[in-house]
C-alpha cells in the first residue's frame, strides 16, 4: 500500500473504534441493542472491506469491493442519523465522538 491508502486505512480503523464507543453508549433496550448491532456490523466492515479491496485481483474487482465499502459507510450514516433523530443519544454525543476521531500522522 502507498501512503495515501495507508491514511485511508487508518481513518477507517479510527472510525470503527469510534463506532464501538458510540454503540457502547447506547441504552440496553430492544431498540438500543438492535441499532447497536446494525451499526457495529456496518461501521466496522468498511475498514475490513477496504483492506480486502487493496488486494483486489483486477480493476473491476477493486471497483466492486470499493462499492461495498461505500454501501457500508452509507448504512453507518443511516444508523447514526436514527440515533440522533430518536434521541437515544443526544446528537451532540454522536457528533462530538465522530468529530474528534484522531487523525493518524
Amino acid at each position: 500500500m502507498n501512503e495515501r491508502s495507508d491514511q485511508l486505512s487508518e481513518r477507517l480503523l479510527d472510525f470503527a473504534v469510534e463506532i464501538f464507543k458510540i454503540t457502547n453508549a447506547l441504552p440496553n433496550t430492544v431498540a438500543g441493542r438492535h441499532i447497536g448491532g446494525q451499526l457495529i456490523r456496518a461501521g466496522t466492515s468498511g475498514g475490513s472491506n477496504y483492506e480486502e479491496a487493496c488486494g483486489a485481483e483486477s480493476r473491476s474487482d477493486f471497483a466492486h469491493k470499493m462499492s461495498i465499502v461505500l454501501k457500508e459507510l452509507k448504512e453507518s450514516r443511516f444508523w447514526l442519523r436514527v440515533i440522533c433523530r430518536t434521541d437515544i443519544l443526544t446528537p451532540s454525543v454522536v457528533f462530538l465522538t465522530l468529530l474528534y476521531i484522531p487523525r493518524s500522522p
